[in-house]
């Protein structure tokens, strides 16, 4: 009964760990197919306005800019789940944080905790994250429109309504931390060892 327990948890680990690593490389993939198709897209919308005005293409070029703020947040709830999945916890994103801190990779879990606010307040708008991303504003790899700004990109008719200016370079950075994260993760808890042993030590 405990080796056909044993066998199937390194089973079931054994799947969350292809699914972790399957995850991790599908959102670089992921974030670059996108990028690339909606770049385009937004090539030949704003060609198309050189010779039209039409509201339409205004607003396929606001599309453009909702659907990065759309994967953005995306990126980062399925990669919580999938973490809660890995680490077998319910809270993900706080256990790769303390993974982090235990490490000393402060670096990497400072990226991380800005970037888990950047997407709280773009799900959630103003509040506590907002507020914390507010009073580090000069130092943020991405830009936050503060409390006194009207306009992120004042004259830009793509622009949408975000307290987070979500172009390319913040879904690259996204993906290049969730990867160095994950990465962490996998280095700490290569392939559930902690729980393997759990259990065969309970069997003995």
């Amino acid at each position: 009964m405990t080796i056909s327990l044993f066998y199937f948890t390194t089973t079931l680990l054994y799947t969350f760990s292809i699914a972790m690593h399957s995850f991790t490389e599908l959102v670089d993939s992921c974030a670059a197919f996108t990028l690339k198709n909606l770049k385009e897209a937004n090539e030949k919308t704003i060609e198309a306005l050189q010779v039209s005005g039409a509201t339409s293409l205004v607003k396929t070029l606001q599309m453009i800019q909702l659907q990065k703020a759309i994967l953005a947040v995306g990126m980062f709830s399925i990669f919580e789940a999938n973490l809660q999945d890995y680490l077998d916890c319910s809270l993900g994103f706080v256990e790769a944080k303390k993974i982090l801190s235990d490490e000393g990779e402060l670096g990497t879990k400072d990226k991380f905790e800005d970037l888990c606010l950047a997407i709280n307040v773009l799900k959630h708008g103003r509040g506590r994250s907002y507020d914390t991303l507010v009073a580090k504003a000069t130092t943020l790899p991405f830009t936050i429109k503060l409390p006194d700004e009207s306009l992120l990109s004042e004259g830009d008719v793509s622009a949408i309504s975000t307290l987070i200016k979500v172009d390319d370079a913040f879904v690259q950075h996204c993906g290049d931390v969730i990867s160095e994260v994950f990465k962490v993760i996998l280095r700490v808890r290569p392939l559930g060892s902690v729980r393997i042993g759990e259990i065969g030590s309970a069997g003995n």
